[in-house]
């Protein structure tokens, strides 16, 4: 497989605590990796600085070949990489489609002036963003929903909202962080099926959870974050059999259930 994603070294330091630890992680093209570790393994760190939330201290970050360690969040998403995050962040008081369509903003060419004065650039720009926002509440289940407001769905319905917006503009890695936080049994496997789907439609798919069950049925590799080190990194069946994981994560019993 391709390398999409090629992190060497990283390292983030705030004040005296090492968040991230010179971590080390390739990513292919088409798959769905797991990042798993305790509370504090510096999993959300590492996703900001993926993302370029935080700069990072050391180390480099390599997507389809080209360098974005130090790059602003905006260009970064505009090499195709999207995210969700751990608290859901929606307008609880917009629509639905209005949220969705948010995850295109800075991907229009059309300028503010032209959209205000509705030219015909941006009239064409705002049906497409529509139309694609149309389908991708579709994708995850959500056809019909356009018109209601973001904070009367369920807490299942709002991730959903969530990973529509980070879809729309159409990524090519995805990173979802926690996104069965707070679900039932039901709903972590529409979430597993909906990102396979994801995967299928193209997207590869790194996922930030704590439900080692979930990881180990959906994803095809598993890395393992420590206090800000990487402590393994292999198949989920590799990861539940590995003593380093087990006693510093997982857990005999929780790793009896899984097995």
């Amino acid at each position: 497989m391709v390398t999409l994603l090629k992190v060497q070294g990283i390292t983030k330091q705030f004040g005296g605590l090492l968040a991230v630890d010179g971590v080390n992680l390739e990513v292919r093209q088409g798959e769905i990796l797991g990042l798993i570790g305790p509370n504090g393994a510096g999993k959300t760190t590492f996703f900001n600085i993926l993302t370029g939330l935080y700069v990072p201290d050391e180390g480099s970050i390599e997507f389809e070949g080209r360098a974005i360690h130090g790059l602003k969040p905006f260009q970064i998403a505009n090499c195709g990489i999207s995210r969700t995050f751990q608290n859901i962040r929606l307008l609880k008081e917009e629509t639905v489609l209005e949220n969705v369509k948010v995850g295109m903003f800075g991907k229009t060419s059309s300028g503010l002036w032209s959209s205000i004065l509705g030219l015909k650039r941006a009239k064409e720009e705002e049906r497409l963003t529509e139309e694609e926002s149309l389908r991708i509440l579709e994708t995850v289940g959500l056809k019909g929903y356009e018109g209601s407001l973001a904070g009367s769905l369920s807490y299942g319905n709002q991730r959903r909202v969530e990973i529509a917006r980070a879809l729309v503009s159409k990524p090519k890695l995805l990173l979802l962080d926690e996104p069965t936080a707070g679900m039932n049994a039901e709903e972590v496997q529409e979430m597993s099926s909906l990102i396979r789907q994801i995967r299928k439609n193209g997207t590869t798919v790194i996922l930030i959870e704590h439900n080692v069950a979930m990881v180990v049925g959906l994803c095809d590799r598993v890395a393992v974050l420590d206090h800000g080190i990487k402590i393994a990194d292999g198949t989920p069946q590799e990861i539940v059999e590995n003593p380093d994981v087990i006693e510093a994560y997982i857990g005999k019993e929780e790793m009896t259930e899984v097995v």
